[in-house]
Formats: structure tokens, sequence, C-alpha cells
């Protein structure tokens, strides 16, 4: 019992010994040290003798490992001096391979430079017959040429005559009819053009729209409609939608775009499941990319050839010349206005020059034009393209709706038609996935006790 009970405090001592030692302390200090703190002599020496062995046993355990790392290492060298003379074999027999490969690629090259030189001698012969035939053809040609060239600076300058008169003679013609029109607006003030019958007018065949039209008749053959709202208030769906319906009823379109590529056009109508590529192997729909900036120079250019004349007749649009559509949605003039920044004259030309073309040949057209805040919702608006609101036939205004709730929806609005009487009113919209575009002529947008809103 009596030594079940020492052995804690042999521990103790074990511990303290240790740690002295790793401290640096000799063996007489330890003893006075323990002694002075009334440990049995005895138990200091059992203590000692024990602490003595462990580190004995430790000393020959690292003996141990240091002879069998001296081993793995002797072997570790051993392995890759054998490794070394490996290498070095192989290197030499490659050497000694590569060595007579390049003696047969010398041979070769060689034959190969004396079979050229053959060549050579033969080529230069054969050229200099043909040199010789050439330079004979070559007089011939050149004085063709002269020929031809003299031939070709006459007709252009015949050609530009004939332009130049017919610059001027468009110019005049432009100016006798703005005379007139002024003259008209003075005499009849309240000029009203005559009520269209029901075959002058055209349903675009997307649902809800059409009934907000007297009658459901649509709107007039040959108007040209802006399409107008702010970012993703639905636009080009809208426009894709109105493709789609009329496609169905047999009119040809053509959809223009400044903007988005046509893969990207054709992504969206099949995430609606608008059968895009029927329609266009049957020739119904065409998708053109078309570059803003080529608008620009060619309008450029066209008023320089005439002077900087203002009045001049242009085709300000170039259609497929293959391609005579019914319907054509141009997508955006927020687009072709950038590409005359700083020019904003030559851009309101332009339109000028569009709308003319587009009336002139009763060409059905829905115009796409983005801003930032809604024109006709309470704001006044001023910008590149602000007069085109009054060139248009009629304005269509999308909007994104704002719930005080936090949800967002989308409305429309028909803010005016010439030629046509409608509906006066903000109807909601709704864009579903996979299935396209609706409007509900019947749902008024309205302001209720519980539930606001605001548009953008």
């Amino acid at each position: 019992m009596a030594k079940k009970k020492s052995k804690p405090g042999q521990a103790k001592l074990v511990s303290y010994i240790k740690n002295a030692l790793k401290q640096g302390y000799e063996r007489q200090r330890i003893f006075t040290d323990l002694l002075k703190c009334h440990w049995p002599r005895y138990a200091i020496d059992d203590a000692w003798k024990l602490v003595r062995g462990q580190i004995r046993k430790q000393e020959a355990a690292a003996r141990i490992r240091a002879e069998k790392a001296k081993i793995a290492a002797m072997k570790r060298r051993e392995a890759e001096r054998k490794k070394r003379e490996a290498a070095v074999k192989r290197v030499r027999q490659a050497r000694e391979k590569a060595r007579k490969r390049i003696e047969a690629l010398r041979r070769k090259e060689a034959k190969r430079a004396a079979a050229k030189k053959k060549a050579k001698r033969r080529e230069a012969m054969r050229k200099k017959k043909e040199a010789a035939r050439e330079k004979s053809e070559s007089k011939k040609k050149s004085a063709m040429k002269e020929a031809k060239r003299e031939a070709e600076a006459k007709a252009e300058s015949k050609k530009k005559a004939a332009e130049a008169r017919k610059a001027e003679a468009a110019r005049k013609e432009a100016t006798k009819r703005e005379k007139g029109e002024r003259l008209i607006k003075k005499i009849f003030p309240k000029f009203r053009k005559p009520r269209l019958k029901k075959d002058e007018f055209i349903k675009i065949g997307l649902e809800g729209f059409d009934e907000l039209f007297d009658k459901g008749y649509g709107i007039p053959k040959g108007t040209t409609i802006l399409i107008e709202g702010g970012p993703g208030s639905g636009k080009t769906i809208f426009c894709l939608a109105t493709v789609v319906g009329l496609c169905r009823q047999g009119k040809k379109c053509l959809y223009m775009s400044f903007e988005e590529p046509e893969e990207r056009l054709m992504g969206h109508m099949k995430r609606f499941n608008w059968p895009a590529e029927q329609l266009i192997k049957k020739d119904m729909l065409r998708i053109k990319r078309f570059e803003a900036i080529d608008v620009s120079r060619s309008v450029e250019a066209l008023l320089s050839a005439a002077k900087k004349e203002l009045l001049i007749e242009v085709d300000p649009v170039l259609f497929p010349a293959d391609y005579k559509p019914d319907f054509v949605v141009i997508d955006s003039l927020t687009s072709i206005a950038s590409a005359f920044s700083g020019h904003e004259s030559r851009f309101r030309i332009y339109m000028e020059q569009l709308f003319r073309y587009l009336e002139r040949n009763r060409i059905t057209t829905f115009l796409i034009r983005e801003v930032a805040t809604p024109t006709h919702v309470g704001r006044s608006f001023q910008g590149v393209g602000s007069a085109v609101s009054f060139l248009a036939d009629g304005i269509v205004i999308l909007y994104n709706v704002i719930y005080t709730d936090g949800k967002r929806g989308f409305a429309m609005e028909i803010l005016k038609v010439r030629g046509s009487s409608f509906k006066r009113r903000i109807v909601k919209m709704e864009i579903v996935k996979g299935k396209g575009l609706k409007i509900h002529p019947e749902k008024i947008l309205k302001r209720g006790k519980q539930k606001g809103f605001s548009l953008t």
C-alpha cells in the first residue's frame, strides 16, 4: 500500500528533475533543492535513477535513428549515382542517334539543293521567254486602258452633271411643296383628312391591341408609329409579337435592328415559342442587322455631294433589293441618333427624309425609341430627336409600372394615331413566358386606397 501511495510523488520528482536538467542545473544543486523541500533521500535517488535510465534509452534510440538515417542517405546517394550514370548513358546514345540523323539530313539536303539549282535554271529560262511575251502584251493592254479611262472620265462627268441637275430640281420641287403646304394651312386651318375605309386599316394580330381601336379596325395602312418607352419596358418584345401576328396573316415583315444581332432576336422569339425559323424559311419574315454609323456616313456623303443643300431627296433606309415588305420595324431611332452625335441638324434632316420615304412608299412602320422617362406623363423632355413625336403618325407608349408594395409590372397607352379613333386609357400589359405578350384593354391602371403605383 505504501508503494502505491508513493507513485504520484515519484512522478512529481521525475518531472521536476527533467525540467531542472533541461534548464542546465547540476546534480548537486537538484539534490540540494529537493532536500530543502523535505523530500526523502531514497525517493530522490530512485527518481534520479529513473530519469537517467530514460535519458539513456532516449540517447540509444537517437543513436539508432542516426545510424539508420546514415545508411538510408548512403543508399540514396548510391541510387542517385546510378541514375546519373544511366542518364549520361542515355544522353550519349541520343547524341549518337542525332548525329546520324543530321548526317542523313545533310546528304538529303545536298541532293535537294542540286535539284533546286537545276529547277531554277529551267525556271529562269522559262521566265525570260514569258517576260518577252508579256512585254508585247502589256503595250497593247496599256493602250486599251488609257482609252477606257478616258471614256469613264467622260461618263462620270456627265453623271455628276445629271445628278446636280436632279438635286437642283428636287430642291425647287420641295420648296414649292412646302410653300403650298404653308398656304393650305393658312387658308384652311381646320382642314381634316377624309375618314379611311375599313380595308385601309391593318390589324396587327396582337392580343388586346386591336380592341383598343374603334370597331377593332387597327392602325391605318402606311402609317408610321413611334413605340416609345424606358429601358426594360418591353419595346422589342412588343414589336416582335407584332411581326409574328402580321406574318400569320400573310404579310411580309422586315425587322431592321441597329442594336441586337439576328441570333439574339431569334432567341427572344424562341423563348416565346414563336416560329421564327419557319417564317424565315417561308420568306414571310426577314431579320437583318444594320450599322447606324453607315447611315450617318451615307447622309454626310450625300449632303457633301449636294453642297450642303438640305432639301435633297434621298433614300434614307437601304431595304434589301430582293424583298418588298408590307410592314417594317426599325430598332431603334436611339441608336441612329447616337451615330449623329454632334450633328443634330443632320439627324433632323435624316428624320424628315425617312418619314417622307415611308409615306411615299406607303410602308406601315414601327420605330422604336428609348427614353429615360416617359415623355407624356407630366414631365417635359427635350433631346436629340425630340421632333420625331411631331413627325410620327402615331405614338404608342410602354411603361414600367412600380407598385407601392414593391412589385413591378407593364402597361401601355396609345397616345395618338392620325386617321383613327381609339380608347384613351393606360391599360395593363403582360409578358408571359412561353406564350408571348398580352394586352388587357379593359384593365385600366387605377390607383387604389391600399395600393398605388408610379410609371417609369
